[in-house]
């Protein structure tokens, strides 16, 4: 009887009359809620269910989980209201056919006005023709039907405060001079130096003070460069603040676009950074910013078809590859596809960028060359292993080292110390060490001696082939800090022995031509 009594009775044309839609999901009405809810009832009413089996309503099945779409948040942009005036500001007051009444005023600090007749008034906060209204009212008193005009000769400067992810936070003050508009977001981002690496200019925002409270509005820039909103470039009062967050996770990307833009990132100021690990001078170093000379060529001027040309100069972003040149380039064992850069945010919080170079070598990815920023902190590992292809490639790249130190001795006409492009072969060390010793070289015998990073020496024996190009056997590509010794020859090494045996008995022969080696050498 209660089913059949619960059934009859529908609640949804009673509800809906009384209940507005869902705020948070327009397409479903608040009654669908309500109506749920009461079927719930009904059945804990009549029996149906227990507890246990009524909390399984509405729930995913075992194994499902809940889709929710990412939403994007729409900014909120501030009202584009009238000026309203504050310390500083000048103003000319006239009231009509009363001369005496006219002047010159200046708002005071604490927001006054002293006028003839009506005394001290008030005006901060208030619009111009709320204020002409205002003194109107006020001389209604003593003139009938005073007309008063009120005009803004000399706006006072704005103060506008930056913080977040700008080159140079702080408080601005702003001058507006000879009708001049006020200033644009972005024209106070460039007054601030230009955005960081890091900027979050998708939700930037800004403050402003409404009376008593404050109200906040989300910006988002990326409509201005992408889409050309130019909404999103608003206007700024006197006492906005403005904050730019920091990204969780930079985006290459974004981070070369906002460097293309006007206000974006500006690299005018040299950075400190410090470079670590598997490079040839760790430490910390000051890198200046690129500046790349153009030549603008301008048509026309008088005469008719004659032109002038302009030198540009473009300041180019200090990039990871020109950190790691000025710490003297990678080492042989060097891991590029795990370089790390440390982050430190404006907020305190840290991010770590882990970038693979060999892709930057393999298939040109600029993105890889990430920008920095002041106080990175860049940490080159070592490689377990490296194929000889991968070698050779990353020898030759612009963050190796420009010379490798190659220690050829033994019998060549000029061994040492020789400084040898990278990727060098064996011949080509020997050949710049004055090829071997004519007469005691062991031309088909020579040692590659090489230093691990490990802390253990590898020994190879290769004999050399000069007709050979670059071969992993007999004509390998050289390391820095190899040595590669040219050992004596057989029947040298005979000569010399007999010589250190038989050279008392020279001396005492007389030496020189009697010596007993030179008869045997005659």
């Amino acid at each position: 009887m209660k089913t059949l009594l619960l059934t009859a009775l529908d609640f949804s044309p009673l509800v809906n009359t009384m209940l507005p839609l869902n705020p948070l999901n327009p397409s479903q009405s608040l009654p669908s809620k309500l109506n749920s809810a009461v079927l719930l009832i009904a059945m804990a009413w009549v029996g149906l269910g227990t507890p246990e089996a009524l909390a399984q309503i509405g729930s995913p099945a075992p194994g499902q989980l809940q889709q929710f779409a990412p939403q994007n948040t729409p900014s909120v942009l501030p009202p584009e209201s009238e000026y309203t005036l504050g310390p500083g500001d000048r103003l000319r007051v006239d009231v009509f056919q009363v001369q005496e009444l006219s002047g010159e005023y200046q708002v005071l600090v604490d927001g006054t006005i002293g006028f003839p007749l009506i005394g001290t008034v008030r005006v901060i906060g208030l619009t111009i023709p709320e204020l002409n209204q205002l003194l109107a009212s006020q001389y209604a008193k003593y003139i009938r039907r005073p007309l008063v005009t009120a005009i803004l000769t000399s706006p006072r400067p704005l103060n506008i405060t930056l913080s977040g992810e700008v080159n140079s936070p702080g408080v601005y003050a702003l001058a507006i001079e000879g009708g001049q508009k006020f200033p644009t977001l972005t024209q106070v981002i460039q007054q601030a130096g230009g955005l960081t690496p890091v900027s979050d200019i998708s939700r930037v925002q800004l403050r402003r003070q409404k009376g008593n409270y404050q109200e906040t509005y989300s910006i988002n820039l990326w409509e201005l460069l992408r889409e050309g909103n130019s909404r999103q470039n608003v206007t700024l009062r006197d006492g906005d603040i403005v904050v730019i967050p920091s990204k969780t996770a930079t985006d290459p990307r974004e981070v070369r676009q906002l460097a293309d833009a006007n206000f974006g990132i500006r690299f005018e100021q040299e950075i400190n950074v410090a470079v670590i690990g598997e490079i040839f001078r760790p430490g910390s170093y000051k890198i200046s910013p690129g500046i790349r000379a153009s030549s603008i060529s301008e048509v026309g001027g008088s005469g008719g078809g004659g032109g002038s040309s302009l030198n540009v100069e473009n300041t180019q972003p200090v990039r990871l590859t020109q950190a790691i040149q000025e710490a003297g380039g990678i080492k042989s064992q060097a891991d590029i596809r795990n370089v790390e850069v440390r982050r430190e945010n404006r907020d305190g919080n840290f991010e770590l960028i882990v970038v693979n170079l060999w892709e930057l070598l393999d298939e040109g990815n600029l993105d890889k060359d990430v920008i920095l920023q002041n106080g990175d902190v860049i940490t080159v590992p070592q490689a377990k292993e490296l194929s000889p292809n991968e070698f050779e490639a990353i020898a030759t790249a612009n963050f190796s080292p420009r010379s490798i130190t190659v220690n050829v001795v033994g019998e060549v006409r000029g061994g040492g110390a020789l400084q040898l492009q990278p990727n060098s072969t064996l011949n080509q060390a020997i050949l710049a060490a004055g090829s071997f010793d004519p007469i005691r070289a062991d031309k088909a015998s020579v040692d590659l001696i090489r230093l691990n990073p490990d802390g253990t020496v590898t020994r190879l024996n290769i004999a050399p082939d000069f007709s050979l190009n670059i071969s992993s056997d007999r004509n390998p590509t050289l390391r820095n800090n190899d040595v590669v010794l040219v050992n004596t020859s057989g029947l040298t090494q005979a000569t010399d022995t007999l010589r250190e045996l038989f050279s008392p008995i020279g001396a005492l022969l007389g030496g020189g031509g009697l010596s007993l080696i030179n008869l045997i050498n005659n």
